[in-house]
């Protein structure tokens, strides 16, 4: 009973510590991006730019990393057949940062889709990050 509640307890200080150094891969790979990405400040904008810019919003549609198929994933700027066949063999991720953390991509690759991806969870996906967890533990 002891060894079960400190497995589960290091299992999610294990969780914890890769998700924490997850963000810190988003965050850091966002900052060079933040002075470009900076909307104008001008009193310039009119309705019709509000109205564009809301079109473009709806027309994004974000590819899942943990169900998209193969075809999806080449969609994606830099990534390469090759690429997509890693995505998919290292599934379930448990932050689009870990394509980074986990060296599936390179961090310029990541750049440039992080944007146009998301990384949905499952109750199944979190079943098997803790079960290979608890793998990579012993």
């Amino acid at each position: 009973m002891k060894y079960r509640m400190l497995s589960v307890a290091l299992t999610a200080a294990v969780l914890l510590l890769s998700s924490g150094i997850s963000l810190s891969v988003e965050n850091n790979s966002e900052n060079p991006q933040k002075a470009v990405a900076q909307p104008d400040a001008s009193p310039k904008s009119t309705k019709s730019d509000a109205g564009a810019k809301h079109k473009q919003v709806a027309k994004l549609k974000l590819v899942d990393i943990n169900s998209a198929k193969k075809e999806e994933l080449k969609k994606l700027p830099g990534i390469s057949d090759a690429d997509a066949d890693k995505i998919i063999a290292a599934r379930p991720f448990g932050s689009k940062a870990w394509l980074v953390s986990h060296n599936i991509i390179p961090m310029l690759t990541y750049q440039a889709i992080k944007g146009k991806v998301v990384c949905k969870l499952t109750q199944k996906d979190i079943d098997t990050i803790m079960a290979n967890a608890d793998k990579n533990k012993k």
